[in-house]
């Protein structure tokens, strides 16, 4: 283990990140639905989608960035199609809220759709869809939020990373198949790692200030994303936002406040469709025999590297458990106690 890492229990590790979220002034609803999001990434996902990306959100409850009472607002304009409005706090909570009642929706319909507005970020889009496979149900995810990335013919941002995940079904004891990728040619997390870590990164990643192409993730900040693949990600890119801004009425991301002021709310948007395969037992077996192939053939496929039980402990940057701790002996600045 790297000395500047700590490896904690999964109990020690959630219950310290609880203990953060409530000192900074999130609910316990809010707080428990971030904390299983945060370990799901650190665990199976991405993870500087993971603790790292927890201390954006615990920054944001304590400057008013993100509402940690939110109580999200649930319509169901179609039997197919659940609509919910976030109430300004984080995209996980109204997922969990209406979790149950949306997978009985797919299994009844066949296809059923989740869009949410007026959110924080999504987080990691892998989160969603591995849930949904876990029930058996095959699922595509996309989110927009400000704009981070600029596309060929442009040099004004116009879309964020636009990530689009998808998760199919494995049979008993196997993880799902999971897609989750950014239309941008880096995650803007990793832009910031090498920024904070002064590593270069490689020049088809982002422009600088001067829509320069840049192998400095310090001057890259300053700039632009490109798309991965040029005009074909930026079509994927474009694709995305109409399905997660147009389809739940969120922010287009070139309208939407960007990452600078953490005290205004990011009104983003998430989509996802969900389907139900008519065998769900038949299509987790032939998706395996499938991938099998695959693999012989030398294909990597993504998730089937993660075919074991989930860790009972989890590693995590020892400046973060000590930010964490200090989080949580804190008040929220308008409190004189935690929530």
């Amino acid at each position: 283990m790297p000395d500047d890492a700590l490896t904690m229990a999964i109990p020690e590790i959630r219950g310290l990140a609880m203990d953060a979220c409530l000192a900074c002034g999130a609910s316990s609803s809010v707080a428990r639905s971030l904390v299983d999001a945060t370990i799901s990434a650190a665990c199976e996902g991405t993870r500087d989608l993971g603790f790292p990306h927890l201390m954006d959100y615990l920054a944001r409850f304590r400057s008013g960035g993100i509402n940690g009472q939110a109580r999200p607002k649930i319509q169901h304009p179609l039997p197919a199609l659940i609509q919910v409005d976030a109430d300004g706090g984080i995209a996980q909570l109204g997922f969990d809220i209406i979790f149950e009642d949306y997978v009985k929706r797919i299994r009844t319909f066949g296809v059923a759709t989740f869009t949410q507005k007026n959110s924080f970020t999504a987080g990691e889009l892998g989160y969603y869809v591995r849930r949904l496979a876990a029930q058996g149900i095959l699922s595509i995810a996309v989110a927009n939020g400000p704009a981070l990335m600029t596309v060929p013919g442009s040099r004004r941002k116009i879309f964020c990373t636009n990530p689009i995940a998808f998760a199919a079904p494995a049979g008993p004891g196997r993880k799902p198949v999971v897609i989750d990728q950014a239309s941008s040619a880096t995650a803007f997390v990793k832009l910031r790692s090498a920024a904070d870590e002064k590593r270069s990164i490689p020049d088809s990643w982002a422009l600088d200030g001067n829509g320069q192409p840049t192998t400095n993730a310090a001057e890259a900040i300053k700039g632009a994303l490109l798309p991965f693949g040029g005009y074909k990600g930026a079509n994927i890119a474009l694709m995305v936002e109409l399905l997660a801004a147009g389809l739940s009425e969120a922010a287009w991301s070139m309208d939407g406040d960007n990452f600078v002021d953490d005290t205004k709310r990011i009104d983003a948007g998430l989509t996802v469709i969900g389907m139900a395969p008519i065998d769900t037992l038949g299509f987790a077996e032939r998706l395996d025999r499938y991938a099998s192939r695959l693999e012989d053939c030398g294909v990597h496929v993504p998730g089937r590297n993660r075919d074991r039980p989930l860790p009972a402990h989890v590693t995590v940057p020892l400046v973060l458990v000590e930010k964490l701790k200090h989080l949580a002996l804190s008040t929220h600045p308008t409190n004189d106690a935690r929530c």
